[in-house]
């Protein structure tokens, strides 16, 4: 009875849920169908386009959506006046305009999806606030779709890979994909399909507001930490909604919370902390401390002081006075405590300037701040190298202030913080990436282009070939959403948008930037074993040394048994033929033989061990000890090194002594000395004199030398010992200049 009850209450809910279904689904068709339709109700001539056969469904939706009608809650005269060109025309100015390398069977219908897709955006781009319309972001996020499935073979091969019990029931009245108007297309796309990484980094940075081609990367990583790698809608959406959101406050922060900044013409407001009373930021200076507000702009930083009626204190980041900021520690009375504080020295500051972001718990907030700030700073250094001037400096500075408003949304939708290979920043991800000078080669390449001067008509043979000229897209944006750098540009909504976008190709900045993530790739996983491997504990760690050199130690071991004499005829070799290789000339060729011996075992071991797991170094661990023997040890430790620093200083200042005559007799024997070893220099040859220079070490134990020997180097300690140290005064800092 149980049971029977339980599978009612199943079965009265999946009714509840298809009816609901059913009653969404002819809410959204009365919604779309009527704006299919003109004023009199009657369809209109672009209710119901012809699918394209070698396309899939989706991509059928997405290519109809792009060539009539893009934004349907405007009205219909404006309608048309996106791209003006029906799908059949759009697919023949594809088939006859572009190359033949982008038509190939395999790829057609992906490059048409590009091809459609592309412009589409970039006309979209000029109209204000469309990040706020859901149905662009929906476009967007089905363009995404389409291209992971852009074709109707591989439409088939995704319905394969899904489970039947996954896919949704078709509507009991038959609705169609093509009922009534394209953007119906898409109703019935399932809202639980997610989106790729590749299609990602194709689509999403062709607007440069949402994503750029060199961060795309680990922005999909950071929206899809918690959804195992695939982007879903209701992620994707937030972020373009918060997104949003930045782009409005920021025209707002340049009203009258600004005003007291007094910034220049260009300045835009990027982030401001410390306004809130109970978490201010904290300006230390020497042993003072004062709460206040920080700004951020694209040219300084800002101290605003709490409850003063001071100037606020503007740290310029965009000349060449040798800026420097770092994580710093900090805490009351300048004692260095806690680890959330940045730094901020410069030529024409007096002295270091302290940034304290207090929080309860962890640095967060600190971090986020010394990324964008090095992100201006990093950009500004840039522009400095490449000297940019104009419309491409702005472009330039306009790239990074979108990638901190992305920096901003990701952190407050979503509170996630980047690592270092994961920054959502550009700057500071070229600086950070193994290889990041490429890229910011190519990079300077792409601005390098960049001009006012292109063409003001819509045309496909922009996304056939690279362009020669480029848009300043990234300006454009930033002026659509009210914030202006370059004032002087006349810019307006005429202008055509050619962005660095080619049908099926790859743009150089991107081939430099997978090239770096894989390099990234191999440097985190080289990375990853060196964490492993690291051990805690002097003598562990010095046990490990020990083994690690063992070849070489028994190597030295061997010598010095030689030396010895104990074995004299083994000794005799040794000495006679290291003396004929010196003396005849070979022992130049000793140290690339041994190089090419070298090379010779690493390749060899290169082909026999592939594939196997390499072997681990055995080290015996030293017995274990508690923390008190572990601090005795670590204290002999720096107090052999504190007496070899001792000795070596002494060893310097009697050369010292030597050198400035302090002691007469010394100056004397030294200066004789000198000239001898000069007159021997000049008149044997090099290879005779390290001959006997060896012979002369090697055989010092030998029974009829060693008396002698011993007695020479009694005899030069003694008259080392008997030289003076040179005098050395401490100079102790003066009170007075010490932090105030």
């Amino acid at each position: 009875m149980e049971e029977d009850g339980v599978d009612a209450k199943v079965g009265m809910l999946e009714s509840f849920m298809r009816n609901q279904q059913n009653s969404l689904k002819s809410l959204f068709h009365r919604k779309k169908s009527s704006a299919g339709r003109d004023g009199d109700g009657s369809p209109s001539p672009i209710a119901s386009p012809k699918p394209i056969p070698q396309l899939s469904l989706l991509a059928n939706s997405v290519v109809s959506r792009c060539s009539m009608y893009f934004l349907e809650h405007i009205p219909y005269d404006l309608l048309i006046s996106i791209l003006k060109i029906p799908t059949q025309d759009l697919q023949h100015r594809f088939d006859v305009e572009l190359p033949e390398s982008v038509k190939q069977l395999l790829t057609y219908a992906r490059n048409f999806l590009e091809f459609c897709s592309f412009q589409a955006l970039h006309q979209v781009m000029k109209q204000p606030n469309y990040l706020s319309d859901q149905e662009f972001r929906q476009l967007m996020f089905d363009m995404m779709l389409a291209w992971e499935t852009p074709s109707v073979t591989s439409e088939n091969e995704s319905k394969d890979a899904v489970s039947p019990s996954t896919q949704d029931s078709e509507d009991e009245d038959g609705w169609s994909l093509f009922y009534s108007s394209p953007t119906s297309m898409a109703m019935q796309v399932d809202e639980k399909k997610s989106v790729g990484q590749e299609a990602f980094a194709r689509i999403a940075p062709v607007c440069p507001a949402i994503a750029d081609a060199i961060t795309v990367h680990n922005l999909f990583d950071a929206l899809t930490s918690s959804s195992g790698h695939r982007l879903h809608f209701l992620v994707y959406d937030k972020y373009i909604r918060t997104l949003d959101k930045i782009f409005k406050a920021a025209k707002s922060s340049l009203g009258p919370s600004a005003a007291s900044l007094q910034l220049a013409k260009g300045e835009i407001v990027l982030d401001i902390d410390g306004g809130n009373p109970v978490l201010p930021v904290f300006k230390h200076v020497g042993i003072s401390a004062w709460p206040g507000k920080l700004t951020l702009t694209n040219c300084a930083l800002y101290f605003d002081s709490m409850g003063g009626g001071d100037k606020p204190m503007r740290y310029d980041l965009t000349e060449d006075t040798k800026q420097v900021i770092k994580p710093e520690l900090t805490g009351p009375l300048g004692a260095r405590i806690f680890d959330k504080a940045i730094m901020y020295k410069s030529i024409i500051v007096p002295e270091p300037v302290y940034f304290e972001f207090t929080e309860f718990k962890g640095n967060a907030r600190r971090d986020y701040w010394l990324g964008i700030c090095l992100e201006i700073l990093r950009v500004q250094w840039f522009i400095r190298k490449y000297n940019f001037k104009g419309i491409q400096r702005s472009e330039i500075l306009a790239r990074a202030i979108l990638g901190i408003f992305r920096y901003r949304a990701i952190k407050e939708a979503f509170q996630v913080f980047s690592s270092q290979y994961k920054t959502l920043l550009i700057f500071n991800l070229a600086e950070s990436l193994p290889g990041g000078d490429m890229v910011l080669e190519a990079l300077y390449r792409r601005v390098s282009r960049i001009t006012t001067d292109v063409q003001s008509d819509v045309s496909s043979v922009q996304y056939m070939k690279w362009p020669s000229n480029l848009s300043p897209v990234s300006l454009i944006l930033l002026e659509h959403f009210g914030l202006n750098l370059e004032t002087s540009t006349n810019m307006g909504e005429e202008m055509t948008i050619v962005g660095d976008f080619c049908v099926g190709e790859t743009s150089p900045l991107e081939i430099a930037l997978k090239q770096s993530i894989l390099d990234t790739d191999r440097a985190e996983a080289a990375q990853a074993t060196v964490e492993q491997v690291k051990v805690e504990g002097i003598d562990t760690n010095v046990a490990v040394m020990k083994e690690l050199l063992l070849p070489f130690i028994k190597l030295a071991l061997r010598i010095k048994l030689l030396a010895s004499w104990q074995e004299p005829y083994k000794s005799t070799v040794f000495v006679i033929l290291v003396s004929y290789l010196i003396i005849s000339g070979w022992i130049g060729f000793i140290l690339p033989l041994v190089l090419v011996l070298a090379a010779m075992v690493m390749l060899w071991r290169k082909q026999f061990n592939k594939g196997k797991e390499p072997k681990a170094v055995r080290v015996k661990a030293p017995p274990s000890k508690n923390a008190v023997e572990q601090l005795l040890l670590l204290q002999d430790a720096v107090s052999q090194f504190e007496s070899l620093i001792q000795t070596v200083n002494v060893g310097l200042l009697k050369i010292r002594a030597i050198t400035l005559a302090i002691l007469p007799q010394a100056t004397d024997t030294s200066a004789i000395s000198l000239v001898i070893v000069a007159v021997i220099l000049a008149v044997v040859p090099v290879k005779y004199l390290i001959t006997m220079a060896f012979v002369e070490w090697f055989t010092r134990e030998v029974g009829w030398r060693k008396a002698s020997s011993d007695r020479l180097e009694r005899r030069v300690r003694e008259w080392w010992f008997r030289v003076p140290a040179a005098p050395v005064q401490l100079m102790r800092a003066d009170e007075s200049k010490k932090k105030k």
